[in-house]
């Protein structure tokens, strides 16, 4: 099977905010994990993603907004230290899926017309 770069059909929505501040899809799911979860190593794990690279997209995030968007608690001796939304990270995640809803809705006709343009091509159905 042929390995193709981008697997995932549509928008992939990616805004730049300020020259190196940027929030796209791989930042959002890790907050919506890190929502679900209330822990970074199991947010970082559904993504097959390190906790060390976790936890580096956490304090660029952090860094960038003007507050906090994930508290992280430290565990004991046996870790168990969690991982939690601030009221900052559920807006900027939901406004971020409000927004890519939006840019969805807006480019789906223009999708569907440009898909009818394609070339068949083996690998698709």
């Amino acid at each position: 099977m042929p390995h193709y770069a981008n697997q995932t059909e549509g928008l992939r929505f990616r805004i730049v905010l300020a020259p190196g501040v940027a929030l796209g899809p791989g930042k959002a799911d890790l907050l919506e994990a890190i929502r679900d979860t209330r822990s970074l190593t199991a947010a970082a794990t559904r993504f097959d993603m390190s906790y060390k690279r976790g936890w580096n997209l956490v304090q660029e995030m952090n860094a960038a907004f003007a507050s906090p968007l994930v508290e992280t608690e430290k565990g004991g001796s046996g870790g168990g230290g969690g991982a939690q939304l601030t009221d900052l990270g559920v807006y900027v995640l939901e406004r971020y899926r409000a927004m890519e809803a939006d840019a969805r809705a807006a480019i789906e006709a223009g999708i569907d017309d440009l898909r009818q343009h394609l070339a068949a091509s083996p690998h698709q159905d």
